[in-house]
C-alpha cells in the first residue's frame, strides 16, 4: 500500500486563478493545472531567493520533497509558454497557514482576524464570501 500523501504548508494562496497566453487567437486551448503547493514553491525559491533546505522547511516537508514539487512546477510553467496552454491554480494537496477566504463580488482574498466579521467582505461589504481552505 502507497504511503499517505502529506500535506504541504501554504502560506499565503495565489493571488490569481489562472493565466492565458496573450495574442493567440480565441480558440479552446487546453490548460495546465499549477497546484498551489507548486506555486508556493516557485514563490519561496524563485521570488523570495530561499535556498531548497529553507523553503522546504517553512512548506512543512523534507528537501527532497521540495526539490521534486519545485522541479514539477518549473516543467508545467515551462510546457504552458512553449505549448501556448493556459495555466489554472488547483488546490492540490497543500493545507494553507490561516483560514483564506475571497469575495465573489470584488475578486479580494484575505484572512479574517478574529475580531472581523466572517460574513462580510472587508474591501466591498459584500457577503458572496468563499472560503478557499479544503
Amino acid at each position: 500500500m502507497p504511503r499517505r500523501v502529506r500535506l504541504r504548508k501554504v502560506v499565503e494562496p495565489p493571488r490569481f486563478k489562472g493565466y492565458r497566453p496573450f495574442g493567440t487567437n480565441g480558440r479552446k486551448r487546453q490548460s495546465i493545472e499549477l497546484l498551489y503547493e507548486e506555486y508556493e514553491s516557485l514563490k519561496l525559491a524563485d521570488y523570495d531567493l530561499m535556498n531548497h533546505k529553507e523553503a522546504a522547511e517553512v512548506m512543512g516537508v523534507s528537501r527532497p520533497t521540495f526539490a521534486r514539487i519545485y522541479e514539477c512546477a518549473r516543467r508545467k510553467i515551462a510546457a504552458a509558454l512553449v505549448e501556448v496552454k493556459d495555466i489554472k491554480t488547483v488546490f492540490g494537496n497543500a493545507v494553507l497557514d490561516k483560514d483564506w477566504y475571497e469575495c465573489g463580488k470584488c475578486n479580494a482574498r484575505f484572512n479574517i482576524p478574529a475580531t472581523m466579521e466572517k460574513e462580510k467582505c472587508p474591501a466591498c461589504n459584500s457577503k458572496q464570501i468563499e472560503c478557499l481552505n479544503k
